[in-house]
């Protein structure tokens, strides 16, 4: 039962074949035997889904039962839940807990889920990696001597590992679709805004971690629903989150190759990639090939102005506090500690000029292909795929741009690397284009072929 999507849950609870605690108490067992290798969950509380399985069992027979009731399901530990401390990955943080849920928490919880945990993250979301100064280091499913990356790193080694079909993470430079190619999942950054989040930050945006392109657009109907905290959400919206109907004929592709800045495309990435589009145009699709639109500038300023707002952080924090955060973090953001604020608001402004280059450069086709990373995951030990604080962006040149513009982007599997990893596709949309960005992830859902499934 553990490997059931949410849609076939749904349906077998709609007809009573089998039931939310019988699903939850299968679930359990797997995490009671993976976890202790994968080390994925935080503020794990089985006895508490258990619960919560009992009270959905009794709604569907009430005929009461919410959008996912029943639905196991995990929350990034840095999405709040009333009553749970919110360390952000780092033993730095006081362990207060959380006075309210946050949106996302708040909206799953009123659909009837069943909530597992919450799931590790690196030192304030700041790696593409399962390295923490508070959790065990998270590792991948497919190979347990790799990281699953992250930020959201225990949320796509649960949803690989079947830690239950739905999983929520944060995203403001990679962090679901990174993990998600990685981990051979679905991985959706919605629009900016189109899911609330507390607090609301440019580019950052809470979303799906998923086995499926149908259960993440079932996730998104509930983490889509409005929230007034979020004074940076867009309008609400009536989207039929449901209809993935869609053909690839006739749509124009932008294949990108190069992202113009970071590290080169590993040959396996790349061929990977390029058989996807090829298979876009036997449907029927016009694949044209993508310009490089991010510059060395970008990335860089970027990185500048994000170690200041780090460190500006960090200043705050008693000695011995300060002390505690993860080594490789800490010296990335001591980088920012005399950068001047000329300097400072340069980096600033290169979201700006990274947000226009990327709406100019896609504007033309209707999806732009793309690696989501252009490297395989890296050692469990390491920090990022180049391990080194001073380069430490390197590999977040297909993704960043689209956090930046605000752009919808998705990361779904296509293919495998010769030591059998998960290579990762990245199909972005135009602003707002939410559902057609699903639509084309799951028409490429069913042309892309048989898929593996981890071996652990």
């Amino acid at each position: 039962m553990f490997e059931w999507s949410a849609t076939e849950l749904l349906a077998r609870y709609r007809d009573g074949s089998v039931s939310p605690a019988e699903v939850t108490a299968a679930v359990l067992n797997r995490i009671d035997e993976l976890e202790p290798r994968l080390h994925a969950l935080y503020a794990y509380e089985p006895e508490t889904a258990r619960a919560a399985a009992k009270a959905s069992e009794l709604r569907w027979r009430a005929g009461e039962a919410g959008a996912l009731d029943g639905i196991p399901l995990t929350l990034k530990e840095n999405i709040a839940t009333k009553g749970t401390p919110v360390p952000l990955g780092t033993a730095a943080t006081e362990l207060t807990p959380a006075p309210a849920d946050a949106p996302a928490a708040a909206r799953v919880r009123e659909a009837g889920s069943v909530l597992l945990a919450k799931t590790t993250m690196p030192d304030y979301g700041m790696l593409t990696s399962g390295l923490s100064s508070f959790h065990t280091a998270t590792r991948n499913p497919w190979d347990l001597a790799r990281t699953p990356g992250g930020s959201s790193a225990g949320a796509a080694a649960a949803a690989a590992a079947g830690y239950g079909p739905l999983h929520v993470g944060t995203d403001i430079g990679g962090s679901i679709r990174l993990p998600a190619g990685w981990c051979g999942l679905v991985g959706f950054k919605p629009s900016f805004g189109r899911v609330p989040v507390d607090p609301p930050y440019i580019g950052r945006v809470a979303g799906p971690l998923t086995r499926t392109v149908a259960d993440c657009a079932l996730l998104m109907g509930a983490l889509s629903a409005p929230d007034p905290r979020d004074h940076m959400s867009l309008p609400p919206a009536e989207i039929d989150w449901s209809d993935l109907s869609g053909e690839l004929k006739g749509l124009r592709i932008g294949l990108q190759l190069d992202p113009g800045a970071g590290l080169p495309v590993e040959p396996d990435v790349r061929d990977a990639v390029v058989a996807a589009a090829r298979l876009f145009e036997q449907a029927g699709a016009i694949v044209e090939p993508l310009e490089p639109f991010l510059t060395r500038e970008m990335l860089d300023g970027l990185d500048t102005f994000w170690r200041v707002r780090a460190w500006c952080d960090m200043d705050t924090l008693p000695p011995e506090r300060r002390a505690k955060v993860l080594p490789y973090i800490a010296e990335w953001a001591r980088g920012g500690a005399d950068v001047t604020g000329v300097a400072t608001y340069r980096g600033f402004a290169q979201i700006d000029a990274m947000s226009v280059a990327a709406v100019r450069a896609t504007a033309p086709f209707d999806f732009v292909l793309s690696p989501t990373c252009p490297v395989s995951a890296p050692p469990a030990e390491w920090a990022s795929p180049t391990n080194d604080p001073r380069r430490p962006f390197e590999h977040i040149a297909f993704t960043v741009p689209y956090n930046m513009s605000g752009q919808p982007a998705v990361s779904i599997n296509c293919g495998y690397t010769g030591e059998g990893q998960p290579i990762g596709l990245q199909i972005a949309g135009r602003r707002f284009d939410d559902s057609g960005v699903l639509r084309t992830a799951a028409a490429f859902e069913v042309i892309r072929g048989t898929q593996r499934a981890p071996e652990v």
